[in-house]
């Protein structure tokens, strides 16, 4: 019997189309149809959303953890946890980020996510993030100094085969001694090579996307910030061609109006919205850890003791509501930056990140206010809103 989903908008890889019908087959997406005939209805399994608004599954490509578990836990059973957590939040693809540590324990790390990343229940891990170790102290956050160091090609190959090749994007601050050399050489390899934590000049930062890397990390936050006679990494992220922003859209870790003044100078279709969620996420306020750091979550933010912002408890189906209602985004650019530009942005838009036919049917159902109604992968509904 042959399925299909009804409902009244469709955002689509190349359109928003209105009522219609968009049909399953096998987990797989197939054709869209503006119309059924009564005849193939009757022989038809038919999901009715009448109503509501059917999207591409959301893909945080920076996510440290959720609901009480941290990739840096080197935990299998918390990445099942963690996978299936991140339906509610309508995730259906993610990258598994970890944090500045030992290089003993981040080649551990990328090795248990290689080994298991394939059995997860939930979201789909489509890649690891390496959110360091190549930083530079003066914009560290909550990556712990203490294991900073150059950025280094034998030991990055020693993580990438432990990990089974499964490392797609890694962060650095281009200030670092060698970072040009670097970042060519596992661009040329086809690993996304992101900016941050990083007291940069512009021509620092251009030098290293001139040699390949395409990213920001959480573009404001944990960067050189913009001035008139220094752009510094801001100016950078806002200005260099055909580059990528990350950009953490929960109110707290950036303004709404510099989230629009990057939009407007980046284009929506460069901003990619992540959460950066600790392991805090869909857990009540109180004390946590973010890697080896004690964190306050309290008032819609995780803190260090310093007061400093550590990582979110973002879940990215706000994050699209959030820009919408602060006015900045429509809904189509708010879905396609939580889906399509993230996806994009770390290569794995073959895998995941728009509605189109053949594609795994991992989608999720809006209302029109941008509230999550549902969530399914593979055509089947893993999660549905009370």
């Amino acid at each position: 019997m042959r399925t299909f989903v009804y409902a009244d908008k469709f955002f689509l890889k190349n359109s928003v189309e209105n009522q219609g019908y968009l049909e399953i087959s096998e987990g797989d997406f197939g054709q869209f149809h503006t119309e059924l005939s009564e005849t193939e209805k009757d022989a038809a399994r038919i999901l009715d959303y009448s109503g509501k608004w059917i999207a591409p599954g959301l893909v945080d490509t920076h996510i440290h953890g959720y609901l009480n578990h941290d990739v840096m836990d080197n935990d299998p059973e918390g990445l099942k946890i963690m996978s299936e957590g991140l339906l509610s939040c309508g995730v259906t693809s993610f990258l598994p980020t970890t944090l500045t540590s030992s290089k003993e324990k981040l080649k551990a790390v990328a090795k248990t996510i290689g080994e298991v990343y394939e059995d997860v229940p939930g979201a789909k891990i489509q890649g690891i993030y390496f959110e360091g170790p190549f930083f530079t102290e003066e914009h560290k956050g909550a990556q712990n100094p203490s294991y900073f160091s150059d950025p280094d090609l034998k030991i990055f190959h020693e993580w990438q085969e432990a990990s089974g090749g499964l490392i797609k994007k890694i962060a650095l601050a281009p200030e670092r001694k060698n970072a040009p050399e670097f970042v060519q050489a596992i661009t040329e390899e086809g690993v996304v090579v992101s900016l941050g934590h990083s007291d940069a000049t512009i021509r620092q930062a251009k030098e290293v996307v001139a040699s390949g890397a395409s990213v920001f990390v959480h573009t404001y936050n944990g960067m050189r910030g913009l001035n008139h006679r220094e752009p510094g990494m801001v100016g950078a992220a806002m200005t260099l061609k055909e580059v990528f922003a990350e950009l953490i859209c929960d109110g707290h870790h950036v303004h709404p109006k510099a989230a629009e003044i990057l939009m407007d100078v980046r284009g929506r279709d460069h901003v990619a919205l992540i959460t950066d969620c600790m392991m805090a996420g869909g857990m009540p306020d109180g004390n946590y850890m973010l890697g080896e750091f004690p964190v306050v979550v309290a008032n819609g933010t995780a803190r260090l003791d310093s007061g400093n912002l550590a990582g979110s408890i973002l879940k990215l189906k706000e994050a699209i509501k959030n820009v919408v209602a602060w006015g900045i985004a429509t809904p189509e650019e708010a879905i396609m930056m939580g889906s399509l530009v993230p996806a994009v942005s770390c290569k794995i838009d073959d895998k995941c990140g728009s509605i189109a036919p053949e594609r795994a049917a991992d989608f999720i159902v809006l209302t029109p206010a941008m509230d999550l109604v549902a969530t399914f992968l593979d055509g089947v509904c893993r999660y549905e809103a009370i």
